[in-house]
């Protein structure tokens, strides 16, 4: 049995290079469609830079492979998340006519092997969590929560886009909270002390019986960058919810689509506009420079041409909208790590 191209997967490596029996896997874990991957990996890549850039700190080694980890952990959990959002919305998915085809619904992978197809994704993404700062871990172990809730959300809420957005964002914090230790130190610690900060969970314990940590405060532009980066998502996902709005109407799955209605195009305005707000106030926060804030501005004016560009009542632009969600996040990327250039 051959695996038919998704309808919104488009042109994808998938379909055409991958070996057929491989296709169902990766489809399972939307390989095919690797804007989902951006959305995840784009804020904690940010988290990173942010902390970097507020204590003028050049990218090490070990900051390199924060990049690279979160890369693969952002392809390993969205692949996990999405197996798992499958399992629980497989009969929805069946009577919408954009999802009908997935591999569970479709017959192609049996619920069984999609729980082991999570739980192995799931294994591997373990082994990189551990590999960061104590504060890290605690943050990846509560994103659990988040993200086992997301697929009930649409049952429960008129937003499920906003849950989705404390989800997707929860990488801010993360990549943040695993590069400022270390950047913190080497900036702001004397070097008779700094040598006894014990950011990771495997470190030993200091000689001298004393204890360095970070105030809270230390954390504000991650917690300022993660809101913005939730009514971002609360913009865009709207954007993508708009192709499902007549099928979600039929069988009573909410949306912020559906909730919106004729105002969906103010009502993402109001969001990448909050969005933009949060953003600028992180970076003044952390100190960036003017560079930040003229990328900030080539930010801002890539998300107005989207509200511009959008129509309630064609699925196809909603969908080239939201894919160009990629670019947005990398202008604010750039932004935030070129902000440290000029003081």
């Amino acid at each position: 049995m051959t695996s038919a191209p998704l309808p919104d997967a488009g042109a994808n490596w998938v379909d055409r290079h991958a070996p057929e029996g491989l296709k169902p896997w990766l489809k399972l874990g939307r390989f095919d469609r690797p804007i989902g991957i951006w959305l995840l990996l784009l804020p904690g890549w940010q988290g990173i830079a942010l902390a970097l850039a507020q204590y003028r700190q050049p990218p090490g080694l070990y900051d390199l492979w924060l990049f690279v980890g979160f890369a693969i952990g952002a392809c390993l959990m969205r692949a996990a998340g999405c197996a798992f959002n499958d399992i629980v919305d497989r009969d929805f998915d069946a009577r919408v006519a954009r999802t009908a085809l997935r591999p569970i619904p479709s017959g192609k992978i049996s619920v069984k092997q999609a729980w082991a197809f999570v739980v192995g994704c799931s294994l591997i993404s373990l082994a990189i969590l551990l590999t960061l700062p104590t504060a890290a871990i605690l943050l990846g172990v509560g994103s659990l929560g988040l993200v086992a809730a997301y697929p009930f959300m649409k049952r429960i809420t008129w937003w499920p886009q906003a849950w989705l957005g404390l989800t997707f964002n929860w990488g801010a914090l993360m990549g943040f909270a695993a590069a400022l230790p270390l950047a913190a130190a080497a900036t702001a610690l004397p070097a008779d002390i700094s040598s006894e900060f014990r950011p990771f969970l495997w470190s030993a314990t200091s000689d001298s019986g004393h204890a360095v940590a970070l105030a809270w405060q230390a954390y504000v532009p991650a917690v300022l960058l993660w809101i913005g980066g939730v009514f971002w998502t609360l913009g865009y996902d709207t954007l993508y919810a708009l192709q499902d709005i007549e099928d979600d109407a039929m069988i009573g799955v909410k949306s912020s689509a559906r909730r919106l209605a004729s105002a969906v195009r103010p009502g993402v305005a109001v969001f990448y506009g909050l969005a933009m707000v949060m953003a600028a106030v992180a970076g003044a926060s952390a100190g960036l420079g003017p560079v930040f804030w003229i990328g900030l501005v080539a930010y801002g004016v890539h998300l107005a041409r989207q509200v511009i560009r959008l129509d309630r009542n064609d699925g196809a632009v909603a969908l080239t909208l939201f894919k160009s969600n990629r670019e947005a996040g990398l202008i604010l990327l750039a932004a935030i790590a070129l902000g440290s250039l000029v003081p």
